[in-house]
């Protein structure tokens, strides 16, 4: 039986292209997404990946969440932690409730997801976690002082979650991609993204499908030796 693998934000931008190669490589693949039914309905009419909604920032509802999907699907080998949202504003005119949504979910994320399923990783002696980070987690970002903070919280928990899990053949590990053309990247104004991409020694931005190659090499079954890494896919932008 293939191993079970669990994307965060799945349905959609960079996670429908992890679930994709993830798919690709063999693995049993769901989707978790947060609230647009009608996405995650044509998602999985398109690809076949079942979906299942649960808010990752919320506790409980992710316990359960991941409890369904053991139930229905199999016990969770992999996870990748790439649901998250920006809440963008310089910190003067930055409400708690923008600082506190981000860490919520794209930290929180990090954690309810773990541990729904690190201790099931850890009992059966495999398990892959990688977790999206972001290349403002590592340089920081003007007037997003919420999302750095998040993203490089990402960062800090993988190393430490890695240390956990290393001895119990669960690897965890971080990629931190640079701008990359979804639709995250899309609502940025034209006038901006021109000169973000000036900076990009490759001349473009990325594409999802290649932040998705990351992500399968490092969940590999050959990938046990490769835990506690970032993998920065940035074009250069950031040489960290």
């Amino acid at each position: 039986m293939s191993r079970v693998a669990v994307v965060t934000g799945g349905t959609r931008g960079i996670g429908q292209a992890i679930c994709l190669a993830l798919k690709a490589q063999g693995r049993t693949v769901v989707a978790n997404y947060a609230g647009n039914e009608d996405k995650a309905r044509a998602f999985t009419a398109e690809t076949g990946i079942p979906a299942y909604r649960f808010d990752v920032g919320d506790h409980e509802a992710t316990i359960k969440g991941c409890a369904q999907i053991a139930a229905e699907i199999g016990e969770i080998d992999i996870v990748v932690n790439n649901a998250g949202i920006t809440r963008d504003g310089v910190l003067h005119k930055m409400s708690f409730d923008d600082w506190n949504e981000v860490m919520r979910i794209n930290l929180g994320g990090c954690f309810n997801m773990a541990k729904a399923t690190f201790p099931g990783m850890r009992e059966r002696g495999w398990g892959r976690i990688v977790n999206i980070g972001s290349i403002n987690g590592q340089a920081g970002q003007y007037g997003q002082v919420n999302y750095a903070a998040a993203k490089s919280g990402i960062h800090g928990f993988t190393k430490a979650l890695a240390q956990e899990g290393a001895k119990y053949g669960v690897t965890v590990n971080a990629i931190a991609p640079g701008y990359i053309d979804t639709d995250m990247v899309a609502a940025v104004p034209a006038p901006v993204l021109e000169k973000i991409v000036a900076k990009i020694p490759v001349g473009r931005l990325g594409h999802a499908e290649e932040i998705a190659r990351g992500v399968a090499f490092l969940t590999a079954d050959e990938g046990g030796f490769v835990t506690g890494s970032t993998m920065s896919l940035n074009g250069g932008q950031h040489m960290y």
